[in-house]
């Protein structure tokens, strides 16, 4: 028998299952001692656990709060990379990021679509220090 549940079903839980496995591997290469280790472990994992109670909630405002939490764990934990990236700790943060941008990607159309009253940011174009503003 097969059980599964809903949360299951959502190309967003699997996508932050496989951003936990992939964050898992980073994991094991640090010392349990480094602060960012254990707030990549918690963050990676508070993305799924809130898609899963989200995805369970009835009402809307419900909903969307966690899938918020989620979101804002997605993003703590790209601030996690370029801490290990900048510490020399990590080579190189893109995978790790593009299953990251692809679940805030998600995240954010899963939002939208539950609560279309919601007053939403539009995506505004940013400039790097490394880039000259015309």
């Amino acid at each position: 028998m097969n059980t599964s549940f809903d949360h299951e079903k959502l190309s967003v839980y699997q996508e932050s299952i496989k951003f936990v496995v992939w964050s898992d591997e980073i994991l094991e290469t640090l010392p349990k001692n480094l602060a960012v280790h254990g707030q990549l472990d918690r963050a990676a994992t508070s993305i799924s656990l809130n898609i899963a109670e989200g995805n369970g909630k009835y009402t809307a405002a419900d909903r969307c709060r966690f899938f918020d939490i989620a979101r804002g764990s997605a993003l703590e934990c790209a601030a996690c990379l370029d801490v290990l990236v900048a510490k020399k700790r990590l080579a190189e943060a893109g995978p790790g990021k593009a299953i990251l941008v692809r679940i805030v990607s998600m995240l954010v159309g899963l939002i939208r679509s539950t609560s279309p009253d919601r007053v939403h940011e539009d995506r505004g174009s940013y400039v790097t220090r490394n880039e000259k503003s015309d």
